[in-house]
């Protein structure tokens, strides 16, 4: 059991960010760090539930406010409850732990904070849990503390600290931040054996932190204490001062203060971790057969060595090819070398440039009420299959320029239409005309699922009037 004194640290947990180089899975209003991509969790889960042992105070999950009813959605799978901060901009990580700093430092002055991203993969808990009480150590005598990663093998994609003065077991003085290197600088920190990964994760009190921040990047802590002055709670989120925000520069925790600080100190963690910031790095980690193939999904592999094959939704099979990532969901299919697999985020931007949908939505989409999956579309109509939680509701709205057609498959509705309320059950159906108000619930104790038809000249999801709406949009 890892404990603080008198209980005080804080799990910050950063939950934003897009994860585009795990797209086709990985997309906008979906990233990384809400997926289930190995074990029974997804990513953000996996981070909370590693904070079992560690003795704590009620976590912090800092999100974009598009992202809120996911995290929401995830702790309630988890019987877990966090404090959800909503940041109206993503301003990297300097700013997002100073507006959790500032909060936490209103009720406890002492409290210690550990950051952690959400979207990482760490195998071995226990071994994380002592490089925490290290950690823990070190920030009583008011230093800042970050972990770095013993590297397993030489890799260009991560930043590197070097190791300093000694001051116990594993924990050292840092030496410098090092950016990304190149192949040879990289082999050359492997042999020094005085390099670690930059994870960015860090524990130090909320005080030392915003300390540090005033005293190198002012214009930051004005910023966020200015925001977090302004927040206004929000149903289960404190939503943070968008027009104050806006003006917060951003920069990264290490540019903003750990390269600057005298008081950088590093542990170094042997557990197993990854950041998963690729196909290529889930291919390293996932088990794979006697051909070197890591297949998930409906999958037929013949003649196929040392690939990812990760099918969603249909059989994918493959034939006489090697060292690829082929990754399949219902709109959109990567193919890909995976020596070449980095650069996904190259097709993400030109589907951007293209104003693609593909980057932002799944056919599955998520909503607080439940969810809805694209069925078919077409000129002047759409299809699709919606999904009520028990106990949910739409907002009651109405359409300029569409009308819908609803038919229950499963459960019972409850319809809002004009001055009209009724139910209907499966295999009933209703008709809502372009302006009409209109609502629908579940007021029952099974998932409501309807087909929807929508007609008309204009079917985009911002044809939305909200009257009245139980989530606060």
């Amino acid at each position: 059991m890892v404990k603080a004194a008198n209980n005080q640290l804080v799990p910050v947990i950063m939950a934003g960010g897009s994860g585009t180089r795990l797209w086709p899975l990985s997309r906008q209003a979906r990233p990384k760090q809400f997926l289930t991509l190995i074990g029974q969790y997804s990513f953000l889960q996996q981070t909370i539930t590693r904070l079992q042992s560690v003795e704590k105070n009620l976590p912090i999950i800092i999100c974009n406010e598009e992202h809120r009813f996911l995290v929401a959605e995830q702790l309630r799978q988890l019987q877990q409850t966090a404090k959800i901060i909503l940041e109206p901009i993503g301003k990297n990580t300097a700013p997002t732990v100073a507006l959790a700093a500032f909060d936490v430092i209103k009720q406890n002055p002492d409290a210690y904070l550990l950051v952690l991203p959400a979207d990482h993969l760490i195998n071995n808990s226990k071994a994380f849990e002592q490089a925490v009480k290290k950690a823990l150590v070190l920030a009583r005598e008011n230093y800042l503390v970050t972990f770095g990663i013993v590297p397993t093998q030489i890799e260009t994609g991560y930043g590197y600290i070097e190791q300093g003065k000694p001051i116990d077991d594993d924990t050292y003085h840092v030496a410098q931040f090092v950016e990304k290197p190149n192949q040879q600088q990289a082999h050359s920190y492997i042999k020094s054996g005085r390099y670690l990964w930059n994870s960015g994760m860090f524990l130090f009190k909320a005080s030392c932190y915003l300390a540090e921040l005033k005293k190198f990047r002012p214009d930051i802590y004005e910023a966020c204490d200015k925001a977090m002055t302004m927040a206004q709670p929000d149903m289960d989120f404190l939503r943070v001062s968008k027009e104050a925000f806006a003006s917060c520069p951003s920069d990264s925790i290490d540019y903003a203060v750990m390269e600057k600080t005298a008081k950088a100190t590093v542990v170094s963690l042997q557990a197993g971790w990854t950041d998963i910031g690729s196909w290529s790095a889930l291919w390293d980690v996932m088990a794979k057969d006697q051909q070197g193939n890591s297949l998930q999904g409906d999958v037929l592999a013949e003649q196929t060595t040392n690939s990812l094959v990760f099918a969603t939704d249909r059989l994918v099979t493959v034939l006489g090819v090697d060292n690829l990532a082929i990754i399949e969901t219902k709109d959109a299919v990567l193919v890909a070398d995976k020596s070449k697999i980095q650069q996904v985020k190259t097709i993400v931007e030109k589907l951007q440039k293209a104003n693609r949908n593909e980057v932002i939505q799944h056919t599955q989409v998520y909503r607080p009420w439940g969810f809805y999956n694209a069925i078919d579309i077409g000129e002047r109509y759409q299809v699709k299959r919606i999904t009520v939680k028990p106990g949910a509701k739409l907002s009651l709205q109405k359409h300029h320029h569409r009308a819908e057609h609803w038919v229950v498959v499963k459960g019972t509705a409850k319809v809002i239409k004009g001055n009209d309320t009724y139910l209907l059950t499966e295999d009933q159906s209703t008709y809502i005309p372009i302006g009409e108000i209109h609502s629908l619930e579940n007021p029952g104790k099974i998932p409501l699922e309807l087909i929807e038809v929508q007609s008309g000249a204009y079917l985009g999801e911002d044809d939305i009037t909200r009257l009245e709406d139980k989530y606060g949009r």
